[in-house]
């Protein structure tokens, strides 16, 4: 059954990814993320926090399983369960490691997870896309994923995510690869296929007219392409597990991004999802993410958050909260 409105959540920390490296600043204040959380979910609706931890070969587990541990009970102080994402960055050929790690994130935390990500963004080429057993770890991983939960009788939601494959540097026939290593059995262990896209970011900025017909032309691509190519049914969700809109200089173009438009795009993006719900079968909507990882920096990569890094609200942060209210469940 479809849901009437969209479950909302986010990635609360400071860290975030760039084509080079890691965009970092001040430290994370627990108290002020779980109050900004707080805020944005306000008394009757859901909210999913979204955090993310590396596989990085088998003498990775131990280290893994204690960032896990970590976020779990942060997670049960705060009253949250999480939507997990586990990253794979191993160059070798052996999964033993991180089918065990799987298997075991499941079978001890579980009571904490709302849901596992297995992989990161396996499609592009210059993040888990260029390890040369990641298709196959994705698809083992999903399978053995689900086979845990379901020997261990718990409801944790299993799936994974990519990025949109019309511009970007992207692993050619991805879709058809992962069909042709995991069958059936892969797509029917499925929970969702999560989707990570934003618009009006890194391509040629667009009006904010243009917002809604290019996010509905990225989500009917998933969809109708991407998904039936690996014939995932439409019976099986969407979730938007990573999109958002930063402030700051633009190092492309040298525009300036300002507060202001972050909340109009934001707002123009959410409602073109929440439209397409139903017909897409879209059941979740993530942003990236709270705060900036550093506010000082004028550069997109540093200012994504709907905060600041002193978790003084944006605008941003209030149109946020009130889509919450209005279009979430």
């Amino acid at each position: 059954m479809i849901s009437s409105g969209l479950i909302f959540g986010v990635y609360p920390f400071s860290v975030a990814g760039t084509p080079t490296g890691l965009a970092v600043g001040p430290k994370d204040d627990y108290e002020k993320i779980y109050s900004a959380l707080k805020e944005l979910q306000g008394p009757e609706k859901s909210l999913l926090p979204r955090t993310y931890v590396v596989y990085v070969g088998p003498e990775s587990v131990n280290k893994v399983l204690s960032y896990v541990e970590r976020y779990v009970n942060l997670g049960v102080k705060w009253g949250f369960k999480w939507d997990m994402a586990l990253g794979f960055q191993d160059a070798g050929m052996e999964l033993d490691g991180w089918l065990e790690l799987i298997r075991a994130i499941i079978r001890q935390y579980s009571f904490a997870l709302d849901s596992l990500q297995i992989t990161g963004e396996a499609n592009l080429t210059f993040t888990e896309g260029s390890k040369p057993n990641v298709q196959n770890a994705l698809v083992q991983g999903v399978i053995a994923a689900k086979e845990e939960t379901e020997a261990a009788n718990v409801q944790v939601n299993i799936g994974f995510a990519a990025v949109p494959d019309h511009f970007g540097p992207v692993v050619p026939d991805f879709w058809e690869s992962i069909f042709q290593l995991g069958g059936r059995i892969f797509v029917e262990s499925l929970d969702y296929v999560g989707y990570n896209f934003y618009t009006d970011v890194f391509e040629k900025s667009i009006d904010l007219k243009d917002i809604p017909a290019s996010v509905e032309y990225v989500l009917r691509r998933f969809r109708e392409k991407n998904l039936k190519t690996a014939h995932i049914p439409e019976s099986v969700p969407i979730r938007i597990t990573e999109n958002g809109w930063p402030t700051g200089k633009h190092p492309f173009t040298g525009e300036d991004r300002s507060y202001e438009h972050q909340a109009k795009v934001l707002e123009a993006i959410i409602r073109t999802v929440y439209a397409l719900r139903q017909e897409l079968n879209i059941t979740h909507y993530e942003l990236f993410g709270l705060r900036d990882a550093d506010s000082s920096i004028n550069d997109l990569f540093h200012q994504f958050g709907i905060m600041r890094d002193d978790y003084t609200p944006k605008p941003a942060f209030y149109t946020f909260q009130r889509l919450i209210r209005e279009l979430g469940v």
